[in-house]
């Protein structure tokens, strides 16, 4: 057996410290990949905009470090703005899905040639050899000039001419409200591989996975454009970039302007770019500067300026309290895009409307993206829940605190959302890939609300002290990692105590519903006897509250034998585990005090699709 060891440069930045992991191959493949490995990368790109043809010219560096036990021998890169022309994959699925999303449906279609966005590739080499290269889509693909051995690095350059496309999707230019330059999806950008293999998806749309790197941008533009995105400005003094905005540096007649960024420990690097930006700057206390960026003649300016005062810092609190603190420096809320969207570092979001809480949610629900697609960065193309759920998750827990809301369960909302889809006859299991869902409804609900109530479900399992330890044990653990489902659960399974794959393989993998149902089978002076339902086919644990004529109140908890072990939580009873195989389940009850009332899931964390036979009351 021969063991390769490779040690790269080491950085005092949480991802960069991850090059100081070494890169265990063994010749045994199913040894090989139980190790845990990550690719890295490395850009330094130069580009050049024209802001009349919304054109701009590109080169990149980019050092790519292949921690796999594999040889490599191709390379594929995303050229997002390939998406936006007229017969494209997003344009004819935007036109032919049943409910068709309302920001694109035929948009694309009716670009003109000046409208439409385009990467194309001049030139690419590896380690200074030329590379053929074929393009299908949004994606090239060329064949390397040299393999890639495990430990090994390489280093692509390329040059490229791109147009951006008028917005319709996140990129663009000209938003509704009128931002000129929204940079998202800008670059050539190098696929993820992990011990799936390569992940050369085509953009229809939906979401995003990427290798963790450092980006060293500089950008050329207008010299009247004020920049803000991902990354640290590293020359603030030629920009004037300070707290009063953009300085008008003196500069000749049709000169540009130079913006020099770097980030690290990041998988995308995005900016917008618009002449009339205000430009405001907020330290957090324990944590990021703040930058805020809007166009106060089309952004409701109160709402910029309203949230500063004491919601950022109690949102930024709240995460590091309850899910992780934020491991960066700065943090961008920018004017832009085609509504709410996350970048690493920064969010996109419209700045209009009279709605602060809305407006104040959007940022909430956006900024926490960095914490799940940002820093954790499952493969959301194939487990879009296990982002957008986590992040609805958590933004529904802050914005209860934030507005003082006092909900015992604030999800409620996502509660109603999953019941209409569970019941209309139109779901899909949650395991289904984010571009590959029949209907948008079904996408946003199962990813969004269903990817919520998979945790707050979940804390009913196995109690809330094991939860909590476990959320924030998974963000220590697998921070730039793309952890997978079964890597998530695992957490939760050593914090409780309790086995836990039967609720992942039902919630994730089928579309089983969950009813049951309860009433009082015999009440006599010789006690009661309780009979309760499995009326759907997803099994789960039950929490019942009796109630007697006294007032006296009775919790008890029913495990699922699939479970081995119960969740500890005062108060409650524990009683005998129940079999998936039984569809009913009797309670005999020794006291012969008269009972009024039974309740399944007082708290109302279950997503019982029938709560009107959760209830037996006393005639």
């Amino acid at each position: 057996m021969r063991i390769t060891v490779a040690w790269t440069t080491t950085s005092s930045n949480p991802y960069t410290m991850k090059k100081t992991i070494l890169a265990l191959f063994l010749a045994f493949s199913g040894v090989a990949h139980g190790q845990y490995w990550q690719q890295s990368v490395d850009y330094t790109m130069d580009i050049t905009m024209n802001v009349e043809n919304h054109q701009y010219d590109g080169s990149q560096k980019v050092h790519y470090t292949n921690n796999s036990p594999d040889t490599l021998q191709k390379a594929y890169f995303h050229l997002y703005f390939n998406a936006f022309q007229p017969g494209s994959m997003m344009d004819v699925r935007s036109r032919t899905i049943k409910d068709p999303d309302r920001r694109v449906t035929d948009r694309i279609y009716g670009l003109s040639q000046d409208e439409i966005g385009f990467q194309e590739v001049r030139e690419l080499t590896q380690n200074g050899m030329p590379l053929g290269w074929e393009v299908n889509g949004t994606v090239l693909k060329c064949a390397l000039a040299e393999p890639l051995l495990p430990g090994e690095s390489t280093t692509f350059e390329m040059r490229w001419n791109a147009q951006v496309p008028k917005q319709i999707r996140r990129s663009g230019w000209n938003n509704k409200e009128g931002v000129e330059f929204t940079m998202t999806q800008w670059y050539p950008k190098l696929a993820e591989y992990d011990k799936d293999g390569w992940h050369p998806d085509q953009y229809v749309g939906r979401e995003f996975y990427g290798v963790w790197g450092t980006f060293d941008v500089t950008v050329h533009i207008d010299k009247n454009y004020v920049l803000g995105g991902t990354g640290y400005l590293q020359n603030p003094e030629d920009v004037g970039f300070d707290y009063g905005g953009v300085k008008k540096v003196r500069l000749g007649r049709n000169e540009l302007r130079t913006w020099h960024f770097k980030a690290d420990s990041v998988h995308d690097f995005a900016f917008a770019a618009d002449p009339d930006y205000k430009h405001v700057q907020l330290q957090i206390e324990n944590g990021p500067l703040v930058h805020l960026l809007y166009d106060p003649k089309t952004a409701n300016e109160a709402n910029w300026v309203k949230i500063q005062d004491g919601y950022l810092q109690g949102y930024f609190d709240f995460m590091a309290q309850n899910f992780g603190k934020y491991p960066y420096k700065q943090f961008s809320l920018i004017q832009g895009g085609d509504g709410g969207m996350e970048y690493p570092m920064c969010t996109m979001m419209l700045g209009g409307g009279d709605d602060f809480e809305g407006f104040t949610g959007l940022f909430v629900h956006e900024g926490t993206h960095n914490w799940y697609y940002g820093v954790i960065g499952t493969n959301e193309a194939a487990y879009p829940w296990m982002d957008e759920g986590f992040t609805s998750y958590a933004e529904e827990e802050c914005m209860n605190v934030l507005f003082s809301r006092g909900e015992s369960n604030p999800h409620l909302g996502a509660y109603r959302a999953y019941v209409y889809l569970d019941t209309s006859g139109l779901r899909e299991p949650l395991s289904t890939p984010a571009d590959h869902f029949n209907y948008n409804r079904t996408y946003g609900i199962n990813s969004y609300s269903a990817g919520a109530l998979f945790l707050n479900q979940l804390e009913y399992i196995i109690g809330e002290e094991p939860f909590a330890r476990g959320m924030k044990r998974y963000w220590n653990q697998w921070q730039f990692k793309h952890p997978k489902p079964e890597d998530f659960i695992r957490i939760m399974e050593r914090e409780s105590d309790l086995e836990l794959d039967w609720y992942l393989s039902y919630y994730v993998d089928q579309v089983k519903s969950i009813d049951y149902a309860v009433s009082l089978a015999r009440s006599d002076a010789k006690g009661a006897e309780i009979l309760i339902e499995r009326k759907g086919l997803f099994p789960m644990p039950i929490d019942l509250r009796i109630t007697y004529a006294s007032g006296r109140v009775e919790l008890l908890n029913i495990p699922l034998v699939s479970m081995y072990g119960a969740k500890r939580i005062e108060g409650y009873d524990i009683q005998t585990p129940w079999g998936w195989t039984h569809p009913e389940y009797l309670l005999k009850h020794t006291s012969i005090e008269p009972i009024i009332s039974i309740e399944i899931d007082p708290s109302k964390r279950l997503l019982d699709i029938d709560r009107t036979n959760n209830v037996w009351n006393i005639d």
